[in-house]
């Protein structure tokens, strides 16, 4: 599989593209004016205890009061009592104490934002710190030592913990090894463990200066960390058309991969680098509802506040063989792109697929088996239910950052963010309504009703006669005015 990185930098925004053998599969977003904060460590104060919802809202400097949960918050770990020459047993998971017994109204506290703010909820906050590098992720509070599961070989994990182990010597804090660590030797595990080990007591000495409020570490820009995540072996080269960021990653992969910083190029070419792979033109598709199938099919994808529906039809796919046959193929098609589509639009929370229906049960396990090794290639973490008593499946998809529609998109001003308008019929009853309350409310002889062109047309051509009742049954004279500058549910009655 050839993979390219792309990134595209101006002045106010910074975009990365993920392309897989000619395909964009992910798009990442980056705005001066609105920079993303998870991984940002802040030293905040409790402004409020909510016994109820066992959390508290904390004040960190952004707009809005962060969220913290009572199970997000560090406790020590009971003691485990072992008797001697004996293995420690595991400790038995502790249930999560009353929210008003970890924190208090007006205390300073350090915590670290694992989601940004979505919509007009919070940012949500952890006090349980992480710092992540190339290979690795640093747990300070911690003495878990972990692998990816991800990384799935047994050997190849029992040898990356003792490498762990080795490099780490006697440090009390705790390491998780990432994927990307897979087939990598003891030296590039050990400079990770020291670069982390730096970036720490950096964040101990900020933590005892910064204000409430203020920022104690900042995760790196997006450049710097698509490299630090995303490239792996795998990566034919990563393109970048700004001779600045370019300097900027080469001299971070230098220092962090430089078996890899050969494949970092910078693009001088006079055509914008997102035109010269089609990306400009899939961004626009994936803020489409509909999403064309190459077999004639199509999936309409319908996000909301909740959660994220796909429905999958066969549109003009008629197969070769029979109906069955058809529907199996169609839906084999869509757990594909099904899977593309959710990484590319960053689509999280809840997700309700609606198949095509299938009687035939192994063709049901085909599909879900297809749609499960699809999303092995997504970096968020997925979870897929077998298929529902009323044929849906069911999953998660983690999200920690707005999808890609309300990064760039906002509600509609026409309809309100519903994604429908009254129809022009609609809105000449309701017109109609307005001026019988506005006659029986006010003293006027006569009226005018400015509204947009197709209403008015629709009034003067389809409607003549129920404006000559309504004028009779009033006694009122009424005056019927286009004006483009009015919206399709824009009107306006005027008393003259």
């Amino acid at each position: 599989m050839s993979e390219e990185i792309l990134i595209n930098v101006t002045p106010r925004e910074t975009r990365v593209a993920v392309v897989e053998n000619g395909m964009l599969q992910e798009v990442l977003i980056e705005r001066s004016s609105r920079r993303g904060y998870v991984g940002n460590i802040y030293k905040g104060r409790v402004q409020r205890v909510m016994p109820g919802m066992q959390a508290a809202f904390v004040e960190i400097g952004l707009e809005r009061a962060a969220f913290l949960h009572a199970s997000d918050i560090l406790r020590p770990p009971p003691a485990a009592v072992a008797s001697e020459g004996e293995a420690e047993p595991p400790p038995a998971p502790v249930p999560t104490p009353p929210i008003s017994e970890l924190v208090h109204e007006g205390q300073e506290i350090v915590v670290q934002v694992v989601k940004d703010p979505i919509g007009s909820k919070g940012a949500r906050l952890t006090t349980q710190l992480s710092i992540p590098s190339r290979y690795l992720v640093l747990l300070p509070h911690s003495k878990v030592v972990g692998v990816s599961a991800r990384i799935e070989d047994e050997a190849e994990r029992a040898r990356l913990k003792a490498l762990l182990a080795q490099c780490a010597g006697a440090s009390t804090m705790g390491y998780i090894v990432r994927t990307n660590a897979e087939g990598q030797g003891a030296e590039a595990l050990a400079e990770d463990v020291d670069y982390l080990g730096r970036v720490w007591e950096l964040v101990r000495a900020n933590s005892a200066r910064t204000p409430v409020g203020g920022c104690i570490y900042e995760d790196l820009s997006l450049p710097l960390r698509a490299l630090r995540d995303l490239m792996h072996d795998g990566v034919e080269k990563v393109r970048v058309d700004s001779r600045e960021t370019f300097d900027k990653i080469l001299l971070f992969a230098r220092q962090f991969m430089p078996e890899l910083a050969e494949r970092v190029e910078h693009y001088p070419g006079e055509r914008p680098i997102f035109d010269l792979y089609g990306i400009e033109d899939e961004i626009q598709r994936g803020l489409q509802k509909e999403v064309p199938l190459k077999s004639g099919g199509h999936l309409i994808i319908d996000q909301t506040e909740a959660m994220t529906t796909i429905d999958v039809n066969t549109g003009s796919f008629l197969g070769q063989r029979n109906l069955e046959e058809t529907v199996f193929r169609t839906n084999l098609e869509a757990a594909q792109a099904v899977a593309r589509q959710l990484r590319l639009r960053n689509l999280g929370g809840i997700i309700i697929i609606d198949f095509i229906d299938m009687t035939d049960e192994d063709h049901r396990r085909q599909v879900l088996r297809t749609l499960e090794k699809a999303l092995a290639h997504d970096h968020a973490k997925t979870t897929v239910y077998d298929f529902s008593p009323l044929g849906l499946v069911e999953m998660t998809r983690k999200r920690t950052t707005e999808s890609l529609a309300r990064q760039l998109c906002e509600p509609c001003h026409e309809c309100g963010g519903r994604g429908m308008l009254k129809t022009a019929e609609t809105l000449t009853y309701e017109i109609f309504r307005e001026i019988t309350r506005a006659v029986r409310q006010f003293d006027a002889q006569r009226l005018l009703v400015l509204a947009a062109p197709k209403v008015v047309n629709k009034i003067l051509e389809e409607e003549s006669a129920a404006v000559a009742e309504l004028e009779e049954f009033l006694g009122k004279s009424i005056r019927f005015q286009a004006d483009e500058q009015y919206s399709q549910e824009q009107y306006d009655v005027v008393l003259l």
